[in-house]
């Protein structure tokens, strides 16, 4: 008997499911605020430098007539942001004078900032423009190297101390690091803090997903897993929201982290995974915390009933499959699993690349930072709910080729559309958007129902480190921008769809059974995919139960 056979007869999925998965995605949710907040903390207003400070006048008066005699105009007929006159040129007051040649120098003075859209951020506080522009994405790319090394610790810490723990954990430390940012006046300090929330960011959404599908029976995980995806995007309008009411930097930082404080005083209440319980001998609590989900959901008696040895023997197929000298080599011994993994590998890396390439500057298109940052987040609703539909009727392979190449091409098309056509380009740009969002969800599942059991979780987890490195990588693709306006369009359009590509090698696995050992997935592989092998274990956390879920009814 499996363990989700026990769950299905302590209620299913009941009172208990609901709730406790409602309160471990709340926290997923405000999450994505933090993912994105650099495009409203880091938002780089208009700029000029501030007049020479001999001459009082011109370093006190920032009118449009006296800017013309102390700031050279560029070829677009607007202020240079980094540049002026080493002496004012006083002739220019007059609109029909214009002079050639005339020596400039650097911002000396430093800046005067337009403050009317965003009374203070990173970038003014700190003068992060001009030469020092390339800060701003430094600073999010240590927020993602945060995130990268906060998978291979909290992931190991799950497996060892359970998946409580570094989840109450990751709740503390975010609302910690998060309100200290707000605090401190240094940059470097600033870098620090947000590589601890970044830490954070694998802690939460790892155990939270462990958590819930560990607690979730299996007519349950494919909606719990869609819920998710769906909880991000509702974070990206949330940030939109609180930072259009919160404009000030520190005070929006600190709006953003001071809940999980509330999260980190209510997980107390979540039971730990009774799985990992019995997996590791804690037999007594895992009863404990099964007799209080059967009272939950209305089962007291049936809880009541349960005994060390009954539950035990729900869990005794997961003893017998458990492998004990499992090791990332794995993923590359033999050839069927080494090329699954390589293919991941590009995947996962480019989608992430992409992705965080297109979120994370939404200045460039021109229109409101608060409107586009809505738009981006709206689009992965429609988008996602198509993915879902085509993978159960099309297949997973077709589906996530599909989205990332179509992704890779609203990108280059975007190049080829004119500077002052901001709503067509804005408009592309989230298509493109929704297209990656919907291929992280779709690939997601795909990852788990190509790598068989016994190494399951460790490509899964492998996958998800080329993610992070993606992210990583993404901001300083962005600071390529400096050398030539085009290569981060070119980057980031042909990656997808490179990786596109890179999926048709994968296996459909689309209405097949999912394989248990390396040795069957290689005898598979050689004998070819048969759609009338005997049917898979109930055991999935793919889309193979769709059918008869509530979310394909929806549709």
């Amino acid at each position: 008997m499996a363990f989700t056979d026990l769950l299905d007869a302590l209620g299913g999925v009941g009172r208990f499911q609901f709730i406790y998965t409602a309160l471990l995605l709340l926290p997923c949710s405000l999450l994505a605020c933090h993912n994105f907040l650099q495009n409203f903390t880091a938002a780089v207003p208009h700029h000029h430098c501030q007049g020479p400070s001999n001459c009082s006048a011109a370093a006190t008066n920032h009118s449009d007539d006296w800017l013309r005699a102390i700031i050279p105009l560029d070829p677009l007929g607007a202020p240079e942001p980094c540049r002026r006159f080493t002496e004012p040129q006083w002739a220019l007051l007059n609109p029909n004078t214009s002079i050639h040649g005339v020596p400039t120098e650097g911002c000396k003075d430093g800046w005067v900032y337009d403050r009317s859209v965003f009374p203070s951020t990173i970038v003014m506080e700190w003068d992060l423009v001009c030469e020092a522009r390339t800060l701003r994405d430094l600073a999010q790319s240590i927020y993602m190297a945060g995130v990268l090394v906060g998978a291979a610790i909290f992931g190991s810490l799950a497996d060892r101390l359970g998946r409580k723990a570094p989840l109450v954990w990751s709740y503390l430390q975010l609302a910690v690091s998060g309100a200290a940012t707000a605090y401190f006046s240094s940059f470097i300090a600033y870098c620090v803090l947000r590589f601890l929330m970044g830490m954070t960011f694998s802690g939460i959404i790892l155990n939270s997903l462990s958590l819930v599908v560990e607690w979730m029976p299996t007519q349950g995980r494919t909606v719990a897993g869609v819920l998710l995806g769906f909880s991000f995007t509702l974070g990206q309008l949330i940030l939109a929201g609180v930072a259009y009411l919160i404009r000030p930097w520190r005070w929006l930082q600190f709006a953003v982290s001071i809940p999980f404080l509330i999260f980190f005083l209510y997980s107390w209440w979540l039971p730990e995974s009774s799985r990992w319980l019995l997996l590791h001998g804690k037999a007594q609590l895992a009863v404990q915390n099964l007799r209080k989900v059967a009272t939950m959901n209305g089962r007291k008696a049936e809880g009541e009933r349960l005994t060390q040895k009954v539950v035990s023997s729900y869990i005794q197929n997961e003893f017998t499959s458990v492998r004990t000298s499992n090791s990332v080599l794995d993923l590359f011994r033999t050839p069927a699993i080494r090329k699954v993994t390589c293919c991941l590998m590009v995947v996962w890396f480019s989608n992430s690349v992409a992705y965080y390439g297109l979120a994370m500057d939404l200045q460039k298109f021109g229109l409101s930072v608060y409107l586009v940052q809505v738009l981006f987040g709206v689009i992965d609703i429609p988008a996602m709910l198509v993915a879902t539909t085509t993978m159960v009727y099309v297949g997973r392979r077709a589906t996530v080729a599909s989205f990332l190449i179509l992704a890779g091409l609203m990108v280059i098309a975007n190049m080829f559309v004119p500077e002052d056509m901001q709503t067509l380009r804005t408009a592309q740009a989230a298509l493109g958007k929704g297209c990656l969002a919907s291929s992280f969800i779709c690939v997601y599942l795909f990852t788990g129902e190509l790598y068989p059991t016994e190494i399951r979780q460790m490509g899964m987890g492998f996958a998800s480190v080329n993610a992070r490195l993606g992210g990583l990588v993404a901001p300083l693709i962005t600071t390529v921008g400096e050398v030539s306006t085009v290569l981060p369009s070119v980057c980031f359009g042909a990656i997808p769809i490179l990786a596109g590509l890179a999926v048709c090698f994968l296996a459909e696995t689309r209405n097949a059974p999912l394989v248990e050992t390396i040795v069957a997935m290689e005898r598979r592989v050689k004998e070819g995919l048969s759609r009338k092998d005997e049917e898979g274990k109930t055991e999935e956390i793919s889309l193979q139960q769709l059918g008869a879920s509530p979310l394909i009814e929806t549709i």
